[in-house]
């Protein structure tokens, strides 16, 4: 299977400020990619929600994607978050990461306005049918207030070049559900890191993961024991990351991890508006999460 193991919901590095367009930093993303490719994250997520594609507009979005695709290298895959509520939207991003070179796409439900499951299944098939790339639907509705039950998932399946989902829901016993209504051929990876360990263990192919940002080492050599199905090996790894697994949400993500990258000397702090740097009164906690985690 060309996408499993531990995939990383890169952040997209920014120049120091905090305001509603502060400039892209181009040097710290390439740097973050080398930092990954070395330390053995085996996929890279460009532009998700961890990457603050909410405030980036459509020019920026293309071009994080192009400078992931031109730093990697083709030395491992690059799944392109491009997702949107309007499905017109949704095309035009999954066409440009095509374009660029992207190998997948990641598509988020569409939040806001709340879609029916019918309405679900037809924005996922047109964007499918509209461009020819594999996508890998995403359901997170504790973003997005949209929950896709695993009946649509299961239809979803028997698209052309819907090649998998990232189920964020937390809820282990959907993934006996999804497999038998899809098949084994459908790729099924977690977006909980705090469950992705479990996940994996009973059947997913890996996680879209928060934590591998800061501790991708760890979060691989997880992913690749649990696959074999090693369950002590791939709990004491999990333990060590426990802390991280919580408190990079202390705050809305991506603020936690985007501190701890910052601490680790790997980007600067740079964050657009509406969020906002790390308060002061959360430091310690992520601080004694990432000393756990043998980070610093």
């Amino acid at each position: 299977m060309m996408f499993q193991g531990s995939m990383v919901a890169i952040v997209t590095p920014m120049q120091k400020g905090n305001a509603p367009e502060t400039p892209l930093d181009k040097e710290s993303l390439a740097g973050l990619v080398e930092f990954h490719i070395e330390q053995k994250t085996d996929a890279i997520v460009a532009v998700g929600t961890t990457g603050e594609s909410a405030t980036l507009n459509n020019e920026e979005h293309c071009e994080v994607i192009r400078q992931v695709v031109e730093f990697v290298n083709g030395r491992i895959p690059v799944i392109a978050g491009t997702g949107a509520n309007s499905t017109t939207e949704a095309i035009y991003l999954t066409q440009c990461a095509k374009d660029i070179g992207a190998d997948a796409c990641l598509l988020v439900t569409p939040y806001y306005n709340k879609p029916t499951q019918e309405g679900l299944y037809l924005h996922y098939k047109t964007v499918a049918e509209a461009v020819s790339i594999p996508q890998i639907l995403y359901n997170v509705p504790s973003r997005t207030a949209c929950d896709m039950l695993p009946e649509t998932i299961g239809r979803l399946s028997k698209v052309d070049n819907i090649i998998g989902v990232k189920e964020a829901t937390a809820d282990l016993s959907r993934i006996e559900i999804i497999r038998s209504l899809s098949g084994d051929g459908f790729m099924l990876v977690s977006g909980d890191d705090a469950t992705a360990k479990e996940f994996v263990l009973q059947g997913g192919d890996g996680v879209i993961s928060v934590t591998a940002n800061i501790a991708p080492r760890a979060m691989h050599e997880l992913c690749e024991l649990a696959i074999k199905g090693d369950h002590e090996a791939a709990s004491n790894i999990d333990e060590t990351l426990a802390g991280l697994h919580d408190h990079l949400f202390i705050e809305s993500n991506p603020i936690p991890v985007k501190w701890a990258l910052h601490k680790m000397g790997l980007i600067k702090e740079g964050i657009r508006l509406p969020l906002t740097w790390l308060t002061e009164n959360s430091e310690e906690l992520l601080m004694n999460a990432m000393k756990q985690a043998n980070i610093i």
